[in-house]
């Protein structure tokens, strides 16, 4: 909204200057900074905590009265919502009346034609009070600052002394560790970490919530667990490998990575992708059973993506193919299948068919919150379609950044790509390069925190990397492990980070975003 992006003339000033872009103050380099640093500050712990304050003044007890006056809150009465009401004014009489406002006497006057539209002019160009909804004071937020672990010690920033490592764990297989889902939330039937490895044998490895939060609300030492993740048992004892192995045969020529396969946010479901008949397939993580198999594109599918999920878990799965093309179906939550209608489940339609790769789709991401599917092709400009399956535009990469692998996407609309051979950049949502760096490292894994503020990144030198995702400014390396990284994941917390590794292993990392945040940077 800064910019003059069409071109648009404008007119001309009086001092003759071209009326053209929106001038920014000196702290904003580009139109983005000055909305990502407004954002900062309006979500910034500062205000959330006299936002009380404004809900007063506009909504509450200062909006009116005594307060109001107190306050110097006070406006002009016919912005208040009940002084006027012009649909009750329908006497033609009163419309027509040529006189003066003030007839009979000096206390008592008559709506005239003119005051009527001396009002509406005043409504249209002043607008209005909103409706008082508060006549007593409103409570302050809660403060992420005013909550503690231990005394004097703010809960976002506690403990910096903690160990950047907390576990490894090693499955007996040394099959690498290439998908990592930790759907980790604590009313979930199962919290846990989803791992799946190469040769498609997955673990369901639970969760402990509880993991670092003495002192929190519901914590109890009976329930405490020194380690965070517990081995599936049924790796661990070697007893039930058959309920947790894929035994269906995937396409010789596909290469086993992240992105053949989807956890559901309940952890009751992997969809896998790479089989030879071109479907993907629904698999319970209870029985290792196949539940359902999904046709629709030409070719061998090649990638998965899932949305954030909606209350009831349900959400859209993507699905990305050799034949150029992407698929995008709906996942019911209430029937564990693709597709609204369980009758119809062996022939579920597509919600959407996204088109205008020239080559075999090799990643996507897909947000709900924007509505938005972002795609990569083994080569060429990443695309950006909406979910009625509409192409918006394509994401040109810079110079050497035509053969995109990973992508993720925050709700802010920024969206992150890896390409071969080291390269990174940011693009917002409107096709725009905001930022871009190169690194020596083979990357296999990309993640952004909720807020969209970090990225983490982490490949076959087996580091992982923290970013200032606007611009791509190191923040933290954590200690080099001894295998390469090939997915990740976080925790619900974003307090967990589990990276799956070329080994056979997990490593979970203490990771705390808020130490690298503004705020904290400023006052601890």
């Amino acid at each position: 909204m800064f910019v003059n992006s069409n071109g648009y003339n404008l007119g001309v000033r009086e001092d003759e200057v071209v009326v053209n872009d929106v001038d920014l103050p000196p702290w904003a380099k580009k139109p983005e900074d000055f909305v990502r640093i407004n954002r900062m500050a309006l979500e910034s712990e500062f205000v959330s905590c006299q936002l009380h304050q404004w809900i007063d003044l506009i909504f509450g007890y200062k909006q009116r009265g005594p307060e109001a006056v107190r306050a110097v809150n006070v406006f002009h009465y016919l912005t208040y919502e009940g002084s006027v009401n012009l649909d009750s004014i329908t006497d033609p009489v009163l419309r027509e009346i040529p006189e003066a406002y003030f007839i009979r006497d000096p206390h008592t006057f008559l709506l005239t034609k003119d005051f009527i539209k001396a009002m509406e002019a005043q409504i249209q160009n002043f607008g209005q009070t909103p409706s008082q909804l508060l006549i007593e004071p409103h409570p302050p937020r809660s403060s992420a600052m005013h909550l503690c672990f231990l005394p004097q010690s703010p809960l976002m920033f506690k403990d910096q002394m903690q160990q950047d490592v907390i576990m490894v764990l090693k499955f007996p297989s040394n099959s690498p560790v290439t998908h990592v889902a930790a759907n980790t939330l604590p009313h979930l039937t199962i919290p846990a970490v989803v791992t799946v490895t190469c040769s498609r044998l997955f673990a369901v490895n639970r969760w402990h919530n509880t993991v670092g939060l003495r002192g929190a609300p519901g914590y109890s030492l009976d329930q405490a667990h020194h380690l965070p993740i517990e081995m599936d048992p049924l790796i661990a004892n070697n007893s039930g490998v058959n309920k947790r192995q894929i035994t269906d045969l995937v396409d010789q020529s596909i290469q086993i990575n992240a992105h053949c396969f989807v956890v559901t946010a309940d952890n009751r479901y992997i969809l896998i992708c790479g089989f030879w008949d071109k479907s993907f397939r629904v698999y319970s993580t209870e029985t290792g059973k196949l539940t359902q198999i999904v046709f629709g594109h030409w070719d061998v599918v090649t990638c998965l993506a899932r949305s954030e999920s909606y209350i009831g878990g349900d959400c859209y799965i993507v699905s990305g193919s050799r034949d150029a093309t992407l698929l995008l179906w709906y996942w019911s939550g209430r029937h564990h299948i693709i597709g609204d209608n369980p009758n119809s489940s062996d022939y579920p339609a597509p919600r959407a068919v996204l088109t205008g790769h020239d080559h075999e789709v090799v990643c996507v991401s897909v947000c709900a919150e924007l509505g938005l599917v972002i795609s990569g092709a083994k080569e060429g400009p990443c695309l950006v379609h909406t979910i009625t399956g509409d192409l918006l535009r394509a994401l040109e990469g810079p110079e050497n950044c035509l053969f995109p692998r990973l992508i993720s996407v925050s709700s802010e609309g920024h969206c992150i790509i890896y390409y071969e051979r080291g390269r990174f950049s940011n693009f917002s949502i409107n096709g725009k390069l905001l930022a871009q760096m190169e690194i020596n490292d083979s990357t296999r894994a990309i993640l952004l925190s909720s807020d969209g503020q970090n990225l983490v990144t982490g490949g076959d030198n087996g580091v992982v990397e923290v970013w200032q995702a606007c611009d791509f400014k190191q923040l933290y390396i954590y200690p080099g492990c001894d295998a390469g990284i090939r997915a990740m994941d976080l925790s619900h917390d974003q307090r967990t980070l589990i990276t799956g590794m070329a080994s056979g292993s997990i490593v979970a990392f203490n990771i705390d975003f808020n130490r690298w945040h503004y705020e904290h940077q400023n006052r601890y």
